[in-house]
């Protein structure tokens, strides 16, 4: 067994919770249109891809979808970052990896992941940053997660990333990582867990 390198993580479903939040922006955008809130169905596509496409998931005709665009980008993300729920060892699990392990994200947020990084105080703790901007193709491709593990010039199983999606978990089979499915037995996965803090004893055993 390789040892353990880096911790990467996915930002909403692992890091926080984000369901009031990204539900309450999403269907702000739908009411500006005159639509219905989301579905059930809406709502977990929109929650595992990035803003674009979500937007395009939700607004299929193209003049809603550049009408659309336009509110959500006027608005921006900033004024549902209050909603967002850190998980609760977060911060903890953050602090013990600094003695040794290094840390990432690797999220389909966009432009909004340094603001919400920055609203919580979370940027410290972290060495890398991988949001849809900083690649061609968004999970579920692997380039995020081959893109950290160029950064950090490790291999594939010396990354154990913890994400809570399909979108996760085939961009971890893709790229050949570890993967922590976070409160998601559904996942194909290395390990499960239901709280952040049971990484460390995951880390230990790859130690």
């Amino acid at each position: 067994m390789a040892e353990l390198k880096v911790i990467a993580f996915d930002c909403d479903g692992v890091m926080f919770d984000t369901e009031t939040a990204n539900r309450t922006y999403y269907n702000d955008i739908l009411a500006h249109l005159g639509k219905p809130p989301m579905t059930g169905q809406q709502f977990s596509y929109c929650q595992m891809h990035t803003a674009d496409q979500a937007v395009a998931y939700l607004f299929p005709d193209k003049d809603e979808f550049a009408r659309a665009q336009t509110f959500r980008r006027k608005r921006g993300y900033t004024p549902y970052i209050k909603y967002m729920k850190i998980a609760p060892d977060l911060v903890e699990l953050l602090s013990w990896c600094g003695a040794g392990l290094k840390t990432a994200v690797a999220t389909n947020r966009s432009d909004t992941m340094s603001r919400v990084l920055e609203e919580h105080g979370l940027e410290k703790y972290f060495d890398l940053v991988v949001t849809a901007l900083d690649v061609e193709n968004p999970k579920p491709h692997p380039e995020q997660l081959i893109k950290i593990m160029e950064y950090f010039r490790v291999r594939a199983e010396q990354v154990l990333y913890i994400g809570d999606s399909l979108v996760d978990e085939q961009a971890a089979r893709a790229a050949g990582v570890v993967l922590a499915a976070c409160c998601n037995p559904s996942l194909a996965a290395d390990y499960h867990i239901e709280r952040l803090a049971e990484i460390k004893a995951i880390a230990d055993t790859r130690s």
